[in-house]
This record gives C-alpha cells, structure tokens and sequence, in this order.
C-alpha cells in the first residue's frame, strides 16, 4: 500500500486542522465580504439598474449556444463545489456553460408586501436585508447558504410550512431566460402552466434569472416553547396536533433524539413589550451551545419550559453547527473553550468542505453517511421513523410539518390525501445500524417513502429507476411544458441531474 503524502494525512486523518485553521476563517472573510457588498449595493439601488443588463448577457450567451450548432444541453457555469449538496454535479462538464452572476436583492416593495430578488440570493443574505425593514419571508430554511434559486428549483421546508407550505408555496413570480433566448415571467395569472411547472424542475426548463416572493411584519422575537415528550406514539400525536393548531403556533419542529424521547417545539412572534429580558437566549452567540445540544440538555431535564430568541437567531439556529453534521467534522467543536475561541467564526462552508475533499474522504464518506430529507404523510410519520431507526439509526431526527396544497406540479398529494398534513423527516449523520450499505439502505428508504405515498428531496442521493423516478413525481405538467417551451435539446430532464449515476 503507498505511503500518504502529508497533505493527504491531514486532510483526511486530521481533518479537523484544514477546517479549524484555513476553512473556517476562509469562511468567516467569505462572509463578511459578501454581506457588506450586499449591504452596499442594495443601499445604492444599483441592482435594479444592472439587473437587465445581467439578464441580456445571459440571452446573449444562449444564442451562441443556439448559432454554435446547439451540440450540448445547457446549464449554468456555477461550479458544483458552490453547492449545498454534498455531491457535485458531473453533468456540467460536458454541458455548455452559462455564466448568471445573479447574486442581489433587487427590490423590497412593502406596499405589494413583496420582495423581488436574483436566483443567488442565500437566506442569510435576505433575511439580513429585510429584518432591520420589519419584514421577513413566511418561509426561512434554515441554512445561510441555501439560495432561492435552489429552493426554487429544488424544495425548501420550514417550522412554519405547517401553515404556508413548501417554498415554491410563497413564491408569487418566476422571470426565465429559455431554450430560445428569449424573457419570460409567470405568475399564477400569467403563464400559470409555466409558474406551476417551475418548482422541482432544476432548471430543465430555463434559467431562472429573478423570483418574487411574498414577504409579511416581523417582529423582533419569537417565544418559544419546548415540550419533551416520551413514546414514539405520544410524539407523533404531539407533533401533529401542535401542528394543526396554526392560530396558537406559527413554528412547529420537533427533534427525535432516540425512537421514543424527543423535543417538540412551538413558537409564536411576540412584540417587544411581552418579552421577559431575564428569558431572552441569543442562541447564535459564538459562546453558546449547538441549538441541537441546547435542546437535547432540556430534553434530559424532562423540562416544559420557554424563552425568547432573537427571530433572526432562530431562523438560523441550525446553521452554527449544520444541523449537527458539524459534530463528525470537529467532534470537540461544542466544547467551552473551542466555543470561545473558535465558536465566531462558524457556521463552516459546505462548498469549502468539498473543494478540499479527497477522493478517499469522498469515498469514505459516500459509504459511511447518509443524508435525506423524506416527505411524507404524518399518518405514516410512526411507521417511517420506525423503518428509519432499524435501517440506520441516526439520531437526531428533524421533524418539520408541512401543507402540500393540490397544485400542478411535480408535486402532488395522492388522491384521497388532500387535507392531509405532511413531515419532513431529516435523516442526517452516521448510520450505527450493521445494516447500512449506500445503495440497499438508500433503496429501501425510498420504497418506503414511495410506498408511503410521499416524495424524496432530490439535493440529496437517489437511486430511483427513471421510471421510479417517474412514478413518484407527476411529469405531465413539466412534459408538456417542456414541448411548448422546446426544451429538449437545450436542457437535460430532471432526471438526468439528480440521479446518483451523474452526481460525484
């Protein structure tokens, strides 16, 4: 077997010091270069201004594409390491490449109660810009770097979807550059088949180039209550009838720390004169514990108890420590003195972890981790939980309610199920279960999802046969626009970029 090299120690044996000594601050600098430039250029009002011209370069490289011969698919230039997957994409090698440099908010119109933004906004980048306005988005994924394009094009779910939905549910127009060069905007008015096709499509039907989204009052904090409960039954039972209840809570999320022990939470907005100062938590401190540790430490109380939390601070309480997928990067990253002396400049960027992965990290990786988000009926929440603890036992589990409202769409509820409410089921960590293997594990999780009468989030790996694939997710709408918008020979199917075959 051949010696390693240093550089292949350290960054597989000893990861940890590549991330605690260059990513880390690599992704501090990265922060805080793009949030002032974000600060600066919305203060100025030029994005609107360049926006167009940034829209008109983008239909000038389409058709150079189209004048070259049209020999390959399109898709954008954004390099697959600036992702959030953990996989990046190997389709792009041989696809023509468009550069959308498309990054700013545009607009903040409080009397239409809309924001209008650019496909790369991240949520930390929108919330940042809208909180100190006294607004905010219904729907804040939790993670700074997920962008609205990505949200867009793939899916995004929230503590507060049990009463808005999915993030394409908040979403009010799409504009898009298509196959032919040309702009254009839909809405549920106007070009509605298009507007409803848009979501889940990952940019196989054009290239998203600005989105409208809905935008209502924030207030500064939300109070927030945490009820331990104990019985896988008792959970489920909690967790939904907390989530129906959506005059009393605006945020519902539980975490399931073992099969029959879990945390659900609720939160409501609060005005400041009802908060009580001595009860305030700013969770996103650098000093402070992990959300995810902060829970699971009342959970071994068994305490019902509450407390008030910046709303910004709550919206990315999970960011700090990537849900706790962190923990198995920096295992003593949660340790007191790492917190106060290092804790600043977290959260670490997901695109920087696998610019330097390794190939044998890769690997290591590919056979040693899993992560899914499973959307499913709540009526079947027990038995999925019950399956996911027996095929991998990870823990934490995030649970996250959501409506699924009967559009056009690739998503749709199954017939008969239309009130019915939905879970995110987040499986994110290192299987303990001797079970697991990647492909047979991954396999059996997604016939049971599809058994269930749900769907699998397609960032992550999918082993679905196309017409699995199909079979899961309803095509007809998304075929039929792809034909009238002559989409075939300018972008792959949806199929073609999320499966595991075209994905590294």
């Amino acid at each position: 077997m051949p010696h390693k090299t240093l550089t292949e120690i350290l960054l597989i044996d000893y990861r940890w010091i590549i991330v605690v000594f260059f990513l880390l601050p690599a992704s501090f600098l990265y922060n805080l270069f793009y949030s002032v430039r974000s600060k600066i250029i919305f203060k100025l009002h030029s994005a609107p201004k360049r926006h167009d011209a940034k829209v008109a370069g983008i239909q000038k490289q389409v058709r150079q594409w189209k004048e070259s011969g049209s020999k390959t698919k399109m898709c954008t230039a954004r390099p697959g390491w600036q992702t959030m997957s953990f996989r990046k994409p190997m389709y792009k090698k041989s696809s023509y490449q468009i550069n959308c440099n498309l990054v700013d908010v545009l607009e903040v119109d409080t009397d239409r109660k809309v924001v209008r933004c650019e496909p790369l906004v991240s949520m930390g980048q929108l919330s940042e810009t809208l909180a100190p306005l006294g607004w905010t988005i219904p729907i804040v994924p939790e993670l700074d770097d997920l962008t609205v394009g990505g949200l867009v094009m793939g899916t995004g779910v929230e503590s507060s979807s049990h009463i808005y939905g999915l993030f394409q549910h908040i979403c009010l127009s799409y504009e898009l550059v298509l196959a032919d060069g040309s702009v254009v905007k839909c809405s549920e008015t106007e070009n509605s088949d298009l507007f409803y096709a848009v979501p889940w499509s990952y940019g196989t039907l054009g290239l998203l180039t600005a989105v409208e989204i809905k935008i209502i009052p924030a207030s500064t904090y939300i109070r927030l209550h945490y009820e331990p409960v104990v019985g896988l039954q008792n959970i489920v039972d909690k967790f939904e009838s907390a989530s129906r209840d959506t005059k009393r809570n605006q945020y519902v999320e539980g975490l399931l720390y073992t099969l029959d022990e879990a945390v659900i939470m609720t939160g409501e907005m609060v005005e400041d004169s009802e908060v009580e100062p001595e009860k305030i938590n700013d969770i996103s401190k650098w000093y402070k514990p992990w959300f995810f540790v902060h829970v699971r430490d009342i959970l071994k109380r068994r305490e019902k108890t509450y407390e008030y939390i910046p709303l910004r601070e709550y919206y990315h309480r999970h960011s700090r420590a990537l849900f706790w997928e962190i923990q198995d990067i920096v295992p003593f990253g949660n340790n007191v003195i790492f917190r106060y002396l290092f804790g600043w400049l977290l959260p670490v960027k997901v695109s920087l972890l696998k610019l330097t992965q390794t190939e044998t990290v890769k690997k290591l990786y590919e056979n040693n981790h899993i992560i899914q988000d499973l959307l499913v009926p709540t009526s079947t929440m027990k038995k999925c939980c019950e399956e996911f603890d027996r095929l991998v036992n990870v823990y934490p589990v995030w649970l996250c309610p959501f409506l699924l409202p009967n559009n056009p769409g690739m998503l749709q509820p199954a017939k008969g199920m239309e009130s019915d409410l939905y879970v995110d089921i987040g499986v994110y960590g290192v299987p303990k279960g001797r079970r697991f293997h990647p492909v047979d594990t991954t396999r059996a999780i997604e016939d049971l999802v599809e058994k269930s009468k749900g769907f699998q989030m397609l960032y992550a790996d999918t082993y679905r046969s196309r017409e699995e694939f199909r079979r899961m997710f309803d095509h007809g709408l998304y075929d039929k626009m792809r034909q009238k918008y002559q989409c075939q020979d300018g972008f792959p199917e949806v199929y073609d970029k999320v499966n595991k075959n075209v994905r590294d």
